[in-house]
């Protein structure tokens, strides 16, 4: 695994990673909720049925109910017969097409319906097509709808300035209303086609009042004009009755023919309104409010009523039509914006804005009804597919005597479930979202917490030992009680000995030199004196042997005290401005004559650099690396030492032609007791501390030392950096 990937896959991410599986617990609870919608959907379809059992069982044993006479086409009468509409008419579409499944059921109006009024006294109706029309009144979710197809040879308009609204061709309505005392009159007068503005007046069609509960709209039509209105149930009695009142001339504006329904200028003679379905209008009403649209179907399938609408069947009594607002305006935006397009992107929001294909006929199809029908109740679901919208229905056979008579249909969408679902699911999810959102927040803190301290650990334990390998710092131990405590006091203590340690075996070296001092002191003395009083030839040799040992002994035991004793002297030196230029330019003349088989050559700048330091050091390093670079050059190859400045620094180099640094070694070349020469190479004891004090030398001096094989050709260059003098 690559090093970056695996700091990127630390403690924090871990946590988070583990955080994660908390996903499962939405995912229960989406789980959980839709189980409850499905428990919530039977039990809808329960009461769906019950509510078509309970209807049915009050129909039962009425089989006058279902006389076919009760809904055959009115034949020319007074009276007026309200058959029931199952779906919404449009008003204002131009045209009678919603009417198309119920214009079987229109009557004809002509001269044989002639009205006398004050208006004209006298019959004028010479021309069969001068005025005539056919009507329809039904009744649908408790509301009174009629239209009227009026031929007409000259429609007259009411004048924009006139007054008057019986100057023109204008609609007389007169009804008794619910409590059935007196006769109500009501004009429609337009100034042109345009939607209905119903006037309230006296029975002499003065003291006009604008009528705001009877609505509809008033075309033109290449043969007259058509006429489609609305009136509440509540508004009406037991009477009701139409006349069209005809002016021909626009000067004059004289009503010249008034066909009309019934007599609508007495209580006598006004046509009933008569109901195919009264009784069962009572028993269905009688139900109460049961939130489901209600339909009452014959054995032909033919629907005899029809109560309530489907788009508001939801059967469900919500309060709220989404969840309560937060009075946080942040939250509330969140939601709006984010949260909730984010949860509709699973969940399918419920929409009233659709039209069930199955209620578009006047007769009811579905194999729920064709059960019912065979007298075995069933419920059936459905699903539009223009809006994904489901619908519950129920049918219940209605019996008479053991045979069937018809069936109560009852129907509802499952809007209102998955609407609750919805705000069940919203509310889950908020809740679920700020507790995971607590957790995971909790978690990375908490994991950052940790990885801090064992990045404070790793830090101090970094810190610990130098680039030289030596013990400089140590762990300050935690007093959490936990295991990062428990390993940072753990690590202290094992420091504390490491550090003791290894200040015994720093200070071996110079103890060790300082007692063997003595007894290599005493063996000298007393070879010398062994010498001046043997004359033998081969105790000569011996001797001479004895004391070559005793040399080597002691340069041994310098070098061992020489690093100890600069570090020593480092930490009382003081610095001074020196001239490093000219203390190189020195060194290398000296050397000419030290080395006198090696060659030298000089590349140092022409100008002082200054530097800070100690000039007796900065030679003391300069003899450490030409040591080493002659004794690893190759023969007849120059030694090239060179002294420049870059920028805010001074660079020394020091470059032979030789072998190149063992590439196990590179990293290890300035550490103590470390060399390289082989064996052979060694006229005298060399203990590796001459690149070890050069590396002093140049950290004392707030420097850098490192050694490189040269690019171009074989060999070594060792480089110094050191930092510049300003002052």
């Amino acid at each position: 695994m690559p090093l970056r990937l695996r700091r990127f896959i630390g403690i924090r991410f871990k946590l988070v990673f583990l955080s994660s599986f908390l996903l499962i617990i939405p995912w229960l609870g989406y789980r959980y909720i839709l189980e409850m919608e499905e428990y919530l959907r039977r039990g809808q379809e329960q009461v769906v049925l019950g509510t078509a059992r309970a209807l049915a069982t009050a129909l039962n044993e009425r089989p006058e109910l279902f006389d076919e006479s009760n809904y055959s086409p009115a034949r020319r009468s007074d009276d007026l017969y309200v058959y029931p509409i199952y779906y919404p008419l449009a008003l204002d579409d131009g045209n009678l097409l919603d009417w198309r499944e119920y214009q079987r059921y229109e009557v004809t109006y002509d001269n044989r319906n002639y009205l006398r009024t004050p208006l004209n006294p006298a019959r004028n109706y010479d021309k069969e097509d001068s005025l005539h029309f056919t009507a329809m009144v039904g009744e649908y979710n408790r509301s009174l709808y009629a239209y009227f197809h009026v031929v007409d040879d000259h429609p007259v308009y009411r004048s924009k300035d006139a007054l008057s609204l019986i100057r023109s061709d204008f609609l007389h309505i007169a009804m008794l209303g619910p409590e059935g005392r007196e006769i109500k009159h009501f004009i429609i007068a337009p100034h042109e086609p345009e939607f209905l503005y119903p006037f309230r007046v006296n029975a002499d069609f003065s003291n006009p009042e604008y009528e705001s509960r009877i609505s509809g709209q008033w075309y033109a039509t290449e043969t007259g004009y058509e006429v489609e209105l609305q009136i509440p149930l509540d508004m009406l009695g037991s009477k009701l009755g139409f006349a069209f009142y005809d002016v021909d001339d626009k000067d004059t504006r004289q009503v010249e023919t008034v066909i009309a329904t019934s007599n609508v200028n007495s209580a006598e003679g006004l046509g009933s309104l008569l109901r195919p379905t009264p009784e069962i209008d009572r028993i269905v009403d009688g139900m109460g409010e049961s939130g489901s649209r209600i339909q009452v179907v014959d054995v032909t399938g033919r629907v005899l009523l029809t109560v309530g609408d489907i788009q508001s069947a939801t059967g469900l009594m919500l309060t709220d039509e989404a969840p309560r607002k937060s009075s946080n305006k942040y939250w509330n935006a969140i939601n709006q914006k984010l949260l909730q397009p984010l949860y509709y992107r699973v969940l399918t929001k419920p929409s009233n804005d659709f039209i069930d294909e199955l209620y578009t006929g006047v007769t009811r199809e579905g194999t729920h009804i064709d059960s019912a029908l065979n007298g075995v109740p069933q419920t059936q679901f459905r699903t539009l597919t223009d809006t994904q919208t489901r619908i519950l229905g129920a049918a219940h056979p209605i019996l008479a005597n053991g045979e069937v008579l018809g069936a109560v249909v009852v129907d509802q969408n499952m809007n209102g479930i998955r609407t609750f679902r919805n705000q069940a699911l919203e509310t889950l999810f908020n809740s679920m979202l700020a507790v995971m959102l607590a957790v995971v927040l909790g978690l990375f803190f908490f994991a950052s917490r940790i990885s801090r301290r064992i990045r404070l650990l790793r830090n101090q334990a970094e810190k610990i030992i130098d680039e030289s390998g030596r013990v400089r710092n140590t762990i300050e131990p935690s007093t959490n009680a936990d295991e990062i405590g428990d390993l940072s006091r753990s690590f202290s203590s094992i420091l504390e000995r490491l550090t003791q340690y290894t200040g015994y075996l720093e200070n071996m070296s110079s103890r060790l030199s300082h007692e063997l001092r003595t007894p290599v002191t005493v063996v000298r003395s007393s070879l010398e004196n062994l010498g001046m009083v043997a004359s033998n030839e081969d105790s000569a040799i011996y001797i001479e042997r004895a004391e070559e040992g005793i040399r080597r002994l002691n340069t041994i035991l310098t070098n061992m005290s020489e690093a100890t004793r600069l570090e020593q002297m480092l930490q009382t030196s003081e610095k001074e401005k020196i001239d490093l230029v000219a203390v190189i330019r020195g060194c290398v003349e000296g050397y000419q004559m030290a080395y006198p088989d090696a060659r030298f050559e000089l590349d140092v700048s022409n100008r002082p650099i200054f530097i800070h330091g100690v000039p007796e050091y900065i030679a003391q390093l300069m003899d450490k690396l030409v040591a080493n670079a002659v004794e690893f050059s190759f023969p007849d190859e120059k030694i090239r030492v060179l002294c420049h400045n870059v920028r805010d620094h001074a660079i020394i180099k020091v470059i032979n032609h030789g072998p190149y640094l063992p590439s196990e070694m590179k990293g290890r070349l300035f550490d103590s007791m470390i060399s390289v020469r082989p064996q052979e190479k060694q006229k005298q004891p060399h203990l590796g501390m001459g690149l070890h004090i050069a590396r002093l030398i140049a950290e004392f001096h707030g420097g850098q030392i490192r050694a490189d094989d040269l690019a171009d050709t074989q060999g070594v260059a060792i480089t110094v950096v050191l930092p510049l003098f300003f002052k």
